[in-house]
């Protein structure tokens, strides 16, 4: 069987952010890609009574094909190391896109300050539409054509319905409370990241720290590129995904 990529996208999106490299990115890898939406995104039924990780991984994992090449964006990067560590049969090939094992920040671990989620999290029971819109102005922060970044985004989410209140709640609870780092230590398959400099929400210093943690892991900080780089510098992204798979 050949083998396939499949794309997780991050909180508050959908598979359709995917949808400007997915066809590039087959032609160069000569490969199936297949993007997935996470429960209570894009249209995709929540179908669970409890909404963590756990059951995020196990939704997923069925339409996982053995020794896949998981590309996981942000929260997606989450979703993809905890699939990694439960179900190493599934993934051959791991690529971090902007992610972090532990998303908030603490003494000994960079990420975003535990504030920032906090009021993430005070304007979603608000106004979920609003909140989405800053997430996306922050997620382009610092890319040098952030305004492009954040159109382009809004247009491809604009083309599947807007995600469940109840799953951006707990997909916040899972970026506040999540550590990995333990999981992603054991991991034995290859593994790999790509990094924006300017990321507002994965420092760039989590790259150096998670390759302390595991020896098979390898990673490119891209100069200019802020949270969506697969979006912001595609071409990069194309080539470096080509280079180490």
């Amino acid at each position: 069987m050949q083998r396939e990529i499949v794309l997780l996208h991050g909180w508050g999106m959908n598979k359709e952010v995917w949808q400007l490299i997915e066809a590039q990115l087959s032609d160069a890898l000569n490969m199936p890609v297949s993007a997935l939406n996470l429960p209570g995104f894009g249209g995709e039924p929540m179908g669970m009574s409890h909404y963590n990780l756990e059951t995020l991984v196990e939704s997923v994992v069925a339409k996982v094909q053995p020794n896949s090449i998981i590309v996981g964006w942000s929260l997606g990067g989450l979703v993809a190391t905890k699939l990694a560590a439960s179900y190493p049969e599934k993934v051959a090939h791991l690529i971090l896109v902007a992610s972090n094992v532990q998303f908030c920040e603490t003494d000994v671990w960079p990420g975003i300050k535990a504030q920032v989620l906090e009021q993430f999290k005070a304007q979603l029971a608000k106004d979920s539409r609003k909140t989405i819109e800053r997430f996306l102005a922050i997620q382009a922060m610092g890319s040098e054509h952030a305004k492009v970044d954040i159109k382009q985004i809004k247009t491809l989410l604009l083309q599947a319905p807007e995600p469940e209140d109840s799953a951006l709640s707990a997909g916040l609870d899972i970026l506040q409370n999540t550590n990995l780092a333990a999981e992603f230590t054991q991991l034995k398959c290859p593994v790999n990241g790509i990094f924006g400099r300017l990321d507002a929400l994965v420092p760039k210093d989590v790259a150096e720290a998670l390759g302390q943690l595991n020896s098979n892991f390898s990673y490119e900080i891209l100069p200019k590129a802020s949270h969506a780089p697969f979006i912001s510098h595609r071409d990069e992204f194309i080539t470096y995904l080509k280079s180490v798979l």
